[in-house]
């Protein structure tokens, strides 16, 4: 028996595809399951197969599955409906089952409108799933009301059976890092929060369960040997129980994990103690969700409960660390004026974050927020048979447009940029043992923000190569580093400083001799500065690099050896 498990695509395009492109780790958990019980499982990561529609029909004639599986979320529920269209003209047989935060807040509407979606898992689908894999390859139809946690169609009927009992020992599951390979992995389920505006404690429950250390720890080696050294730690807020953090980073530690991440926290949910045992143990950011300025709109409102003073200690401390303090702020919410998005460009300016998401508030099924607007607007779920992927709060309120919301994103993003230099020269450090090297590469980690990465491409934010330059000398005050030196030299190239870009990057080589980059860097600037014979030395030293012998032919040629031009022209096209 053929089983898919596709991650379709959303609607709409994004700025950063990486919002949208990354498929949840309960797929994952979900195809080990599978593959533990021998079934043949494919998991499809189908995100922008839109681009190429063609391939869809393409693939699912080649699969022959008997059964797909869609993990919806809620932007990729079309994306879901259409591929399941295509699959049942592949294959009138087949069987789609829709199952995720999405599928199980509107399993009533899926099956009630969708006649190409037979069955909807609802909640935490592992063993659902199962249970229903193995009545369809036995066509037990008939005992289709005996498998807790699904929905689906009987004589014209939309049935849902009784809830599926919550796995309470999820070191039960299979580790789906035998099976698979992801970045994104999760070592509880649950929330200790109520906010307003997620669907994580209508879907979960609001009791957090855990995995034990040893499982998480495991699943991290099982993909650090098969060659991921970065993961994004998905739980909702990983720092939940102290002792528990601190245990997972030893163990990180003492099986010698070289391996870098980023973690989920609420500002309530942190200590000196567990940042220090999180930047050893390689964590590089944590994101916290600030919402906004207003206590009103953040607590009230959007149900965070969180206190100011907990948002300015948390944002302080995880920055003195050397872990980079992510904020999202969500603007646009219920009583927004200009009054409240001062008070939270206000707090940004006291936070310092050194990196910020903004969102527009989104209504959606599961949530607090969207039964409330159930309650005020006396609409049904029906309204989601519009291709819309969400229903933006201020759409609903009458005190709001789409003009002013604009507004109230361009100043906050506009003082952001204005004053990121800022917070940038405002970080302090603590001084500990052992920190210098992990402080250099927090600093040149950010420095390439702006000098490489995606703070380089905002044209709101002025003088990034002088801002990347300042962080690249502060990370070599602390100590070596690879990425210090590199950016260094890079920029002094830029401005033409060969001398200084000469004397940077020696000081690089002399760290890491066997460095690529380093060297082939350092012979471009020499050459640059006249000197082709001193520069073969260090294109020379590099092994595995096609460009050395573009760069030893133009040397070479400023040497009058037009033979070794030639002949260094000849491997670099025949290695091209």
């Amino acid at each position: 028996m053929k089983i898919l498990l596709i991650y379709p695509y959303c609607l709409e395009d994004r700025l950063y595809a990486e919002d949208v492109s990354i498929v949840p780790i309960g797929v994952y958990c979900v195809g080990a399951l599978l593959k533990e019980n021998n079934y043949d499982v494919e998991i499809l990561n189908w995100h922008n197969i839109n681009e190429t529609p063609g391939k869809i029909e393409e693939v699912l004639s080649e699969k022959k599955a008997d059964v797909i599986g869609f993990s919806i979320l809620h932007a990729n529920r079309w994306g879901g409906i259409e591929v399941s269209r295509i699959a049942r003209k592949v294959n009138p047989e087949v069987k789609c089952v829709f199952g995720g935060i999405g599928a199980t807040f509107l399993w009533q509407h899926f099956l009630t409108h969708f006649q190409e979606i037979d069955f909807v898992v609802i909640g935490e689908g592992e063993y659902s799933f199962l249970n229903l894999v193995k009545c369809i390859e036995e066509n037990d139809y008939d005992n289709l009301d005996k498998i807790k946690g699904i929905a689906f169609r009987k004589n014209g009927e939309v049935i849902r059976t009784a809830p599926a009992e919550i796995i309470q020992d999820l070191d039960k599951l299979p580790v789906p890092a035998r099976y698979f390979e992801f970045q994104h992995v999760s070592s509880t389920r649950g929330c200790p929060g109520n906010c307003s505006f997620c669907g994580s404690p209508g879907f979960w429950g609001h009791k957090v369960r855990f995995y034990s250390k040893e499982y998480f720890v495991n699943q991290l080696e099982f993909l650090y040997r098969k060659g991921i050294n970065f993961f994004y730690f998905s739980d909702d807020t990983f720092t939940i129980k102290k002792e528990r953090v601190i245990e997972i980073c030893k163990e990180i530690i003492k099986r010698d994990l070289n391996i870098t991440w980023a973690a989920i926290s609420r500002v309530n949910y942190v200590s000196e103690e567990i940042l220090e045992w999180m930047r050893k143990a390689g964590c590089t950011q944590i994101s916290y969700g600030v919402e906004s300025g207003s206590e009103k709109i953040r607590n009230t409102i959007l149900k965070k409960n969180t206190k100011t003073a907990q948002i300015k200690r948390a944002f302080a401390l995880t920055t003195s660390y050397g872990i980079l303090a992510r904020a999202y702020f969500i603007y646009g919410s219920p009583g927004e004026s200009w009054d409240t998005i001062q008070k939270t460009i206000d707090l940004i300016r006291e936070i310092k974050p050194l990196s910020i998401i903004f969102y527009i508030l989104d209504i959606f099924p599961g949530t607090g927020l969207y039964e409330d607007f159930i309650r005020r607007s006396g609409v049904s779920d029906d309204i989601w048979l519009k291709r819309i992927e969400d229903i933006m709060y201020f759409e609903t309120d009458p005190r709001l447009d789409q003009q002013l919301i604009l507004a109230f994103g361009d100043r906050l993003r506009t003082d952001y940029y204005e004053n990121l230099s800022g917070f940038v020269d405002s970080i302090e450090l603590v001084e500990k043992n052992n920190f210098s090297k992990m402080h250099s590469d927090f600093l040149s980690r950010l420095a390439m923000t702006f000098s490489h990465g995606d703070y380089a491409r905002i044209e709101d934010i002025k003088e990034k190569d002088k801002i990347a330059e300042r962080l690249y000398e502060k990370a070599l005050e602390y100590h070596p580093d690879h990425r210090a030196y590199l950016g260094l030299g890079i920029i002094r190239q830029k401005t033409r400083a060969y001398k200084e870009s000469i004397r940077i990057l020696t000081q690089g080589v002399e760290h890491f001799p066997e460095s690529e980059t380093l060297n082939i860097c350092l012979g471009t600037s020499l050459i640059n500065f006249g000197e082709p014979n001193r520069a073969l030395e260090y294109f020379m030293k590099v092994r595995d690099s096609k460009e050395k012998f573009q760069y030893m032919a133009i040397c070479y040629r400023a040497l009058g050896e037009i033979e070794k031009e030639s002949a260094c022209l000849k491997k670099f096209h025949i290695v091209t």
